[in-house]
């Protein structure tokens, strides 16, 4: 019996280029052997839906296509079903940090050669109060760059405009008094921002956090104290080296759950998008999700057993 493949793309991002090639890859999935449909996002929350009756209709793949707005939507969809299908990627957004953290390739019908291949890895994911996340969630000013960049900056100059806006928000930056509670450790103090990591990148940082592995069951927390604008500014030139977590404002931890809590408002970041407000509490489910990406030797730096010989 044919395999049923589902893509669920964004048909604004990357300049419109999957919806052009969209007929291209549905001949070349099928000639694969996967009977695939597709459906076009439209507004936020499309992608989660759709995820869900995606699965509700026994889908062997879902096939995602767009940035990492879109996939968060998607992993929203799935996370909590006993059955979840095994999840491919075309990074199409303007970053695409999780796509950057599997090596897969920016090319639409490469990243379709990954799928077809059939190599797997199984990856944590985050569950923030009762939202998920795959990538990275955190707090703080700094925080709010990946939503607050414009998109129209953000098509004309790519992941530059992360660093634009981070500049330009700097002055704005203030610390907020919190409560971080992770694993048998508590912090208590003012700080800047926290991370919360999965993968290695962030807003195109591919060195923010240079240990990740995407399937040992930990976040890396990351945590900036209080500090003044110029060591903030410094902070940030340093994170783009993979070198700020050797300054002294810097706390760098591994842990599987978090709880983090303030008397201050602190905006929440989940995937890049708005999440709402503190208090809020991490859990890392281990191994959740199973994505197609590329050979062991290539992901060997993130992938901390293999699940799957070549």
């Amino acid at each position: 019996m044919r395999k049923r493949a589902r893509i669920i793309y964004n048909p604004t991002s990357g300049k419109e280029l999957f919806k052009k090639s969209l007929p291209d890859v549905l001949i070349k999935l099928e000639q694969a052997g996967y009977e695939t449909s597709a459906y076009a996002t439209q507004k936020v929350g499309d992608a989660t839906e759709e995820a869900a009756r995606a699965i509700d209709r026994n889908y062997d793949l879902l096939i995602v296509a767009g940035g990492d707005g879109t996939l968060n939507e998607v992993v929203n969809g799935i996370a909590e079903k006993p059955n979840r299908p095994k999840l491919g990627l075309i990074p199409m957004g303007t970053v695409n940090d999780f796509g950057r953290a599997l090596h897969l390739p920016n090319d639409i019908f490469e990243a379709v050669d990954v799928i077809i291949q059939g190599k797997t890895v199984q990856v944590d994911i985050g569950k923030m109060n009762s939202r998920y996340f795959i990538n990275l969630a955190g707090g703080g000013k700094p925080t709010e760059v990946s939503y607050e960049a414009p998109s129209k900056l953000k098509s004309m100059i790519g992941s530059f405009a992360y660093y634009v806006k981070g500049f330009e928000m700097l002055p704005q930056m203030h610390a907020v008094d919190v409560r971080i509670e992770h694993d048998e450790h508590v912090f208590e103090g003012e700080i800047m921002l926290f991370l919360l990591g999965l993968t290695n990148s962030m807003a195109g940082f591919e060195k923010l956090v240079p240990d990740a592995k995407l399937d040992d069951g930990n976040f890396t927390l990351l945590i900036v104290e209080k500090c003044n604008l110029a060591e903030m500014g410094h902070i940030m030139t340093l994170a783009s080296r993979g070198e700020h977590i050797n300054h002294p404002k810097v706390h760098y931890y591994k842990a599987q759950s978090v709880n983090i809590s303030s008397y201050s408002d602190m905006a929440l970041n989940v995937d890049g998008e708005y999440g709402g407000q503190l208090p809020a509490n991490f859990l890392n489910l281990v191994r959740h999700i199973e994505v197609f990406s590329q050979t062991k030797k290539e992901n060997e730096l993130l992938i901390d057993k293999p699940k799957q010989s070549e």
